[in-house]
């Protein structure tokens, strides 16, 4: 029997959610075109209408029922339960994306979140399709399904500077980290967040203590 990676949803309507979630990918695409304060400005105002669009169909009915007309059947177990309140995970994309082209140089942002993006949604459709084997609090083949795809982003995402092998070698660490988070993230905290953030936190430290001198910038775009 298959390990099913804590999802409250059938398969097929798995697929139509990683789908949706795939349309984020215009997330880092249009960030690498525009400034730093054009993105959070933009990611800022969509987070908040997202947030009062969420949390607003705790209190208002009908919009509650439209919501679950909508997008009721991809919508998670713990994404209703109104004794929670729990944010849905669009709106925790919009916030991680918010957060992390705030918190992170451009070229670690680009990589970071183009791997929750990529390697979530290879995660959860190989792991629920095909996992066999446990590994941690999901399935081994979910879990190297996220890695393979996000060593993959790593490679082609752009770097910093001329130390391009050395930024792969922090890039497929940070990869790793990001697996094992993605892995254990369940029932603590919204991989949407967690994912993205410590992807990053992790390219950040190991730039600073390898490449110290290295400006994290762009050359090709807009900063």
């Amino acid at each position: 029997m298959s390990f099913v990676d804590h999802g409250s949803i059938n398969y097929r309507d798995e697929v139509t959610r990683k789908m949706v979630h795939l349309c984020s990918l215009s997330i880092p695409v249009i960030g690498y075109f525009i400034t730093k304060q054009s993105a959070v400005a933009i990611l800022g105002t969509l987070s908040i209408i997202a947030l009062i669009l969420d949390v607003g169909r705790y209190f208002i009915p009908s919009w509650a029922r439209v919501i679950n007309l909508i997008f009721g059947p991809i919508m998670r177990k713990h994404e209703m339960d109104a004794k929670k309140k729990n944010l849905n995970g669009a709106t925790y994309v919009l916030l991680s994306a918010l957060l992390c082209v705030w918190l992170f140089p451009k070229v670690i942002f680009l990589t970071a979140f183009t791997v929750l993006i990529i390697s979530d949604t290879t995660a959860a459709l190989i792991g629920r399709k095909f996992g066999r084997h446990k590994f941690l609090f999901k399935s081994l083949e979910g879990s190297s399904a996220f890695f393979i795809s996000a060593v993959i982003v790593v490679f082609l995402t752009p770097k910093a500077g001329n130390h391009v092998v050395l930024e792969y070698v922090i890039g497929i660490i940070a990869a790793f980290v990001g697996t094992i988070i993605e892995n254990i993230s369940f029932g603590w905290a919204d991989d949407n967040l967690s994912i993205p953030i410590s992807i990053g936190i992790t390219m950040w430290g190991l730039y600073h203590l390898f490449l110290p001198n290295l400006p994290l910038v762009l050359t090709n775009t807009v900063r």
